[in-house]
């Protein structure tokens, strides 16, 4: 989502921070730093962490970003575990537009990627050709949205 989303409004997110391998900076993402601290130590479920990091993110950032990452962060840890605990697999449409992240960010090394099927040359020739259009047409979207309002 945060690949496609910056695609789409052009920003600049460097996706290694979300392995670690690159330092978190403010850059397009407002808060980047405490963002990327409160992400980590909700997903370590370290108690102490996550105390200091919601300290700091309440301090930083004000109530309401904090009510909003720890909704997000718990949205997000539900669908995993629902995915994980049924053996959903990534659809092949979904597979296509997230190849490029997926090798990015080395998401194949996790247990549950093996539901999904492997993509080779195809799933990466098409990844290049969909993804850009997908871009174009959610714009597009968004554009018409905010003319009706």
């Amino acid at each position: 989502m945060l690949s496609l989303s910056a695609d789409i409004t052009e920003s600049d997110v460097d996706l290694r921070v979300v392995n670690g391998d690159a330092p978190a900076s403010e850059g397009d993402i407002e808060h980047g730093q405490l963002l990327m601290e409160f992400a980590e130590a909700f997903a370590s479920r370290n108690e102490e962490a996550l105390a200091t990091a919601r300290s700091a993110l309440l301090e930083g950032a004000g109530a309401e970003v904090l009510v909003d990452s720890a909704a997000v962060a718990a949205n997000f840890q539900r669908m995993v575990r629902i995915a994980d605990s049924t053996g959903i697999p990534l659809d092949e449409r979904n597979a296509i537009l997230s190849y490029s992240v997926v090798k990015k960010l080395h998401l194949d090394r996790f247990e549950s990627a093996r539901n999904t099927p492997q993509g080779g040359l195809k799933r990466r020739l098409l990844s290049l050709i969909a993804k850009p259009l997908a871009i174009r047409k959610l714009k597009k979207l968004a554009e018409e949205k905010s003319a009706d309002i």
